[in-house]
């Protein structure tokens, strides 16, 4: 597993072993990902779906993180990156009639809420906009790469 650079412009919650499928999260996240803070709590509100509690104590969590621990306004926050990932499966047996049993699995998840802060961007924009023509192609050049050919 990939360890996660700390970043100075976002924030961060994880939560873990949430009892809900991943599938039925994931229909949540898909709505609120790329939205600002703001936005989101109130889709969540509205929204009649079991997995928009737990999404939304993640998401108000992971902004008081970024508010805390780093010192952003919670106003320029945009949900950055949202994840889902499958959690281990709880298995629990059920008795049934003649001495059987069926097994009862309750599926978790782990999901992941990033905010980034925006007015980092503004301040780019800002200084980008205040280079000279040959400066900015300097700022664009060092943002740039080579892709791979192989045709050469």
């Amino acid at each position: 597993m990939r360890k996660r650079k700390k970043r100075k412009d976002e924030g961060y919650a994880v939560g873990q072993y949430i009892a809900m499928s991943a599938d039925k999260a994931r229909r949540v996240i898909d709505q609120i990902r790329g939205r600002s803070y703001e936005e989101t709590l109130m889709i969540l509100e509205l929204m009649p779906y079991r997995a928009c509690y737990p999404i939304f104590k993640l998401i108000y969590s992971a902004a008081a993180n970024a508010s805390h621990n780093k010192g952003l306004n919670k106003a320029g926050l945009i949900i950055s990156k949202a994840e889902v990932n499958k959690g281990t499966t709880m298995k629990k047996l059920k008795p049934q009639a003649r001495g059987r049993s069926y097994m009862i699995k309750k599926s978790t998840c782990h999901i992941t809420i990033v905010l980034r802060d925006m007015s980092y961007f503004d301040d780019f924009l800002e200084f980008y906009e205040s280079q000279s023509e040959s400066d900015k192609q300097k700022v664009l050049d060092g943002f740039k790469y080579e892709p791979f050919d192989i045709m050469e």
